[in-house]
């Protein structure tokens, strides 16, 4: 399978929710770009939440959508978190969160009707989403001289890209981002000027 330079996420948190014999399951999404948010998310929700029973999750990070965590969260084993992560892979969603929150109703629902109720309180929150494509960017460092200047500019200005910082001190450093695709014709036309030096800075 080729390399896709674009994914699908969400642009903003969006919430679902799901009832079954009085048991109620409210569903959070959330955009996020790596694990460390996991901790605060959670914390907000327990400290929302305070009567609620369990805080099951599941989670894909990456463009590449390589990583995958849940958690069940004291729900029996591949009840919660892992139909909340199935969600996730039909909908084709990365870099995204989705916590689950139980209020126990005081009837059990059973392996089935926990499987159902946790994957239709996600599925809810996706639907309430608006779900957005991004392109995969990596980003990369210039060294060069100010007589290269004008040289840089014009291919920055002739490649539509984006330039992140830009600083001037015995060379000029500038740090841009490209797409994936177009990786390699760009770092050909910087090549070729002589004296600029690029570095890969990484893939965001």
């Amino acid at each position: 399978m080729l390399f896709s330079d674009t994914y699908q996420t969400i642009s903003k948190a969006s919430e679902g929710i799901f009832r079954d014999k009085g048991s109620k399951f409210i569903a959070y999404a959330y955009p996020i770009n790596n694990e460390s948010e996991i901790k605060d998310l959670l914390a907000k929700l327990r400290a929302e939440h305070t009567k609620a029973r369990h805080f099951c999750w599941a989670l894909r990070l990456t463009p590449d959508r390589s990583v995958h965590k849940f958690n069940d969260d004291g729900e029996p084993s591949g009840t919660a978190g892992r139909p909340i992560l199935n969600a996730l892979l039909s909908a084709d969603v990365t870099n995204i969160l989705v916590v689950v929150v139980r209020y126990f109703g005081g009837t059990l629902l059973g392996v089935p009707g926990l499987i159902n109720a946790y994957k239709t309180a996600t599925v809810e929150a996706l639907n309430e989403a608006e779900i957005i494509s991004k392109t995969v960017n990596d980003v990369y460092e210039l060294a060069f001289d100010y007589l290269m200047m004008n040289d840089v500019m014009r291919i920055i200005k002739e490649e539509q890209l984006n330039i992140l910082s830009q600083e001037f001190d015995l060379q000029f450093t500038l740090k841009f981002e490209v797409r994936k695709a177009h990786l390699n014709q760009v770092i050909s036309k910087f090549v070729k000027i002589e004296g600029v030096k690029t570095k890969y800075i990484g893939t965001f």
